[in-house]
């Protein structure tokens, strides 16, 4: 594995979570409900937040995901591509119901994400990492690993 680094999010990382609803490579996030079953959705208006954070806008407010990150909030997100073989995001979710926090989640959500929610009745998610772990792609010298950990 690469040697692990401060985790803050690169150009390049940040690029992919921007385009990957246009480009088809949707994040799967992994949450655990109230009685430690897995919960998978895949999130479209996954955005970059700030440089250790991620956001998402559910615009299901009364869905699954959204009770299973107020039980738990340990969650795993996935970004997947033809060019990426993987890149895994760990961190703890909490609901964004802060005005502010809630206005910049939905306006980071990609513009198709927002127009499924006009009256915004969904609810924003700030996933605040601990590690960014995987393989960004491939070099002449072989894989071109990330290995990112909050504090270290």
């Amino acid at each position: 594995m690469a040697d692990t680094i401060p985790l803050r999010l690169t150009s390049e990382i940040s690029a992919l979570i921007a385009s990957a609803l246009d480009t088809g490579n949707v994040m799967l996030l992994a949450a655990v409900d109230r009685n430690q079953r897995p919960v998978l959705s895949f999130r479209g208006s996954t955005a970059v937040f700030s440089d250790t954070q991620l956001s998402l806008w559910a615009r299901n407010a009364e869905g699954g995901t959204l009770e299973a990150i107020e039980q738990n909030p340990q969650v795993a997100m996935v970004y997947r591509s033809p060019s990426v073989p993987v890149l895994q995001f760990i961190g703890r979710a909490r609901i964004a119901d802060e005005a502010a926090e809630r206005d910049r989640t939905f306006a980071l959500a990609p513009e198709r994400e927002r127009q499924a929610d006009p009256e915004r009745k969904g609810r924003g998610v700030i996933i605040a990492l601990d590690e960014v772990r995987g393989v960004l792609g491939f070099g002449k010298d072989g894989p071109i690993r990330v290995n990112m950990v909050r504090g270290a």
